[in-house]
């Protein structure tokens, strides 16, 4: 049997919902994953006030769902509890796995999230819930769900092991504009940090749940290199833009580009953006802090030079 059952599950009648209508008419005697539905449960439309789920791609839900919730308002309030974690942005695919389990799609026997696509999530999310103590629930065990071979729903994006790119991942750290108060209180924050660099961030798309943004390696103006070498600045930051969807969509707030002030430290094998300023003409702190930091002294540190 095929895995890949819904490439695009966003599209309500698209070819992912034809391939899964067809498997299901050739799909032999229900096993333990893929068995018919129980009489008691129905088909409902999925709530505007569901935001988890609501405009998924598919209208109507089957009630009991597949965590066992009875009613809708006790799925609106369970569902409910998952939405500050997608704004975390820690998988592109935690939407589709939690609305396979929270609203499962109507049709005529219930279909699971495969033990991979809950797999990839867990490994994304997991972390950031550890962050605000709280641990991966038992009801979403990866092990509970069918094997690839099986009817099952697969991920939607990129396997991040097949990648050349590394897997968006979210932060602990909350990371947003600073409002820049004094020049002085920038320049302690230069000193404070391994780096400080000016840099422009483009964003590739919007297609996707979580954007991706490119480092322009035209405008880059290192202001504090710290432990790292100049040439390998750009690389770094980069990385830093792959890995930490959060940072990067809270300082680009929606716009296309912008040009940014980021100072932060190094962390074994990758940086972290502690403080980002936006470049703009109205910042008259920031741009005379950048002015006066190539002749400002700094407190001693650790012998890294500026």
């Amino acid at each position: 049997m095929v895995r890949s059952l819904c490439r695009h599950p966003w599209r309500l009648g698209g070819p992912w919902l034809l391939g899964l209508l067809a498997r299901l008419l050739l799909w032999g005697s229900p096993g333990a994953w893929a068995s018919y539905l129980r009489r008691s449960s129905s088909c409902m439309p999925i709530p505007q006030h569901m935001a988890l789920c609501y405009d998924i791609g598919y209208s109507d839900m089957r009630i009991p769902n597949l965590l066992e919730h009875e009613t809708m308002t006790e799925v609106i309030q369970q569902s409910s509890s998952w939405l500050p974690l997608l704004a975390r942005e820690c998988h592109p695919d935690a939407r589709i796995f939690l609305c396979s389990l929270f609203a499962p799609i109507c049709l005529d026997r219930l279909i699971y999230p495969c033990r991979s696509l809950c797999e990839a999530v867990k490994r994304s999310c997991a972390p950031v819930m550890a962050c605000y103590g709280y641990p991966w629930p038992e009801i979403l065990n990866c092990n509970k769900f069918p094997a690839d071979h099986e009817l099952c729903i697969a991920a939607v994006s990129m396997d991040e092991n097949s990648s050349s790119r590394r897997m968006p991942r979210a932060s602990c750290k909350d990371c947003e504009l600073e409002e820049a108060s004094t020049a002085r209180e920038i320049l302690e924050s230069f000193c404070a940090n391994d780096f400080a660099v000016k840099i422009r961030i483009l964003r590739r798309n919007t297609t996707t749940t979580i954007s991706d943004f490119d480092l322009d390696p035209s405008k880059v103006e290192v202001l504090k290199h710290g432990p790292l070498l100049r040439t390998e600045i750009p690389a770094r930051l980069q990385q830093w833009l792959d890995i930490d969807a959060t940072c990067a969509h809270n300082i680009m707030r929606g716009t296309q580009a912008g040009v940014f002030v980021v100072s932060g430290e190094v962390q074994s094998d990758k940086v972290v953006v502690n403080k980002a300023y936006a470049w703009q003409k109205r910042n008259r702190n920031l741009h005379q802090a950048v002015r006066r930091w190539k002749h400002h002294r700094c407190p001693e540190q650790a012998g890294w030079k500026v």
